[in-house]
């Protein structure tokens, strides 16, 4: 396996017993070397280390992490770990592992992605489940870094095509924006999705996990906090309510737009994170429209409805004033509210969802090789009694990518090549 040059970190896969036992490690001088010995992710043989330090002494002083993936097993399917092999100390590093781990699998190629990140592909797996993203130097796993003062990695699903921006909409409480959202939920039911808060107090009476909130213990609410997991939170009587990222992310898998209905403070928090979103404020035609709709409402005492007009206020000055918000309504009429609505989401009434395909089995061959040339990796089989390049060749178009941990890494367009002279063809072009 040949890898580009320019590289700034090593790797190490070590595939499992199932597929022929062996180590591959892959430096920044563009060469690979194959150690013929099996070893366990605990430990590796003195002389494998040895043959290891000899190979990479050009690349010490630069960078002294190797990274390994996988690990030895004896029997199917392969899990997924990684360790941190110091090279200036010959001593193994045991980093904290961030991000939804990739599930065990048959077998796995790495290629050097670029300098913060290795690119895992599965084999056996679906296009959905087929491309991962171990970062190891991203900005996100800096951050972790400094925060917990550790070796830090996280990992990143990757994710074909792009999911629609989510809607961040927001507004004082009897503005309409509820009735709003409820309009285009009713008119757009397989086009929006809401995202499902967490919330550390007790579920009530008919209140299901996972549909009406996410019903967490606040030690592993304030851990996901910790660990950038939350877009926003906040606490309210004593109890943690948040948006997670995983939350918006399972909401764009399902192949719908995320919704989420939060107030200015925690817009500020979404604004300021790495979610690409578009930020709707909702106004009252005046302070006395608000009133008066809150009182017709006649389900808060006179004090809330003092209470709620002054946080009212305060949110419509933030609000037109603080720069975190793309577009500006006012529910002065609710029809012509719903219509401006619409205009900014790109709606006319006629659209509908693509329908979705049957993913298919990417297969990986036991045979193979992996290089990436210019924005794609290329994923090359070799026919089993010649030794010579296949006829079906794996292409990850990589060039459009977004996102990244604690989320999806969007943007994979995946592919098939009949020849490798027409994979080069494509990539001239």
């Amino acid at each position: 396996m040949r890898m580009p040059h320019g590289i700034s970190c090593n790797l190490f896969y070590h595939p499992c017993d199932i597929f022929h036992p062996k180590a591959i490690t892959a430096c920044t001088k563009g060469e690979s070397r194959i150690a013929g010995t099996d070893f366990s992710m605990g430990e590796a043989p003195a002389f494998f280390v040895d043959e290891l330090q000899k190979d990479m002494e050009m690349d010490l002083i630069q960078n002294p992490k190797a990274y390994v993936i996988g690990g030895a097993c004896e029997e199917s399917p392969l899990s997924i770990g990684v360790q941190i092999f110091d090279q200036s100390t010959g001593e193994w590093i045991y980093p904290t592992v961030l991000g939804t781990k990739p599930k065990p699998c048959k077998g796995l190629s790495a290629v050097l992605f670029s300098e913060d990140r290795i690119l895992i592909t599965k084999n056996g797996s679906t296009p959905d489940d087929f491309a991962w993203f171990l970062e190891v130097d991203t900005q996100y796993v800096r951050q972790q870094k400094k925060i917990l003062g550790t070796e830090v990695v996280a990992w990143s699903k990757g994710v074909r095509g792009y999911a629609e921006k989510p809607v961040v909409i927001s507004g004082p409480s009897g503005v309409g924006k509820g009735t709003l959202i409820s309009m285009l939920m009713k008119e757009y039911p397989s086009m929006f999705g809401f995202s499902v808060s967490h919330t550390t107090r007790a579920p009530r009476a008919m209140e299901k996990d996972g549909v009406h909130y996410h019903f967490i213990e606040r030690s592993a609410m304030e851990k996901e906090i910790e660990d950038g997991k939350f877009l926003e939170f906040a606490s309210v009587h004593g109890n943690l309510y948040g948006t997670s990222v995983e939350a918006v992310e399972v909401v764009a898998d399902d192949g719908k737009r995320c919704i989420l209905d939060i107030d200015v403070q925690g817009a500020r928090s979404v604004r300021a994170s790495s979610l690409e979103a578009i930020f709707i404020f909702v106004c009252p035609p005046s302070m006395e429209e608000l009133e008066k709709r809150l009182r017709a409402r006649g389900t808060e005492t006179e004090e809330q409805v003092r209470k709620r007009l002054r946080n009212a206020k305060a949110e419509i000055e933030q609000g037109q004033s603080s720069g975190i918000f793309d577009h500006m309504l006012y529910n002065d009429n609710l029809e012509e509210c719903y219509k401006s609505l619409k205009k900014l989401l790109g709606l006319d009434g006629t659209v509908t969802a693509p329908p979705k395909s049957s993913p298919k089995v990417v297969d990986l061959p036991m045979d193979h090789s992996v290089a990436k040339i210019d924005h794609r990796i290329i994923i090359n089989s070799k026919t089993p009694e010649l030794g010579k390049p296949s006829t079906n060749m794996i292409v990850l178009d990589v060039s459009s990518l977004k996102g990244g941990a604690p989320g999806r890494t969007r943007g994979l367009d995946i592919y098939t090549m009949d020849s490798f002279l027409d994979g080069l063809a494509g990539i001239n072009h």
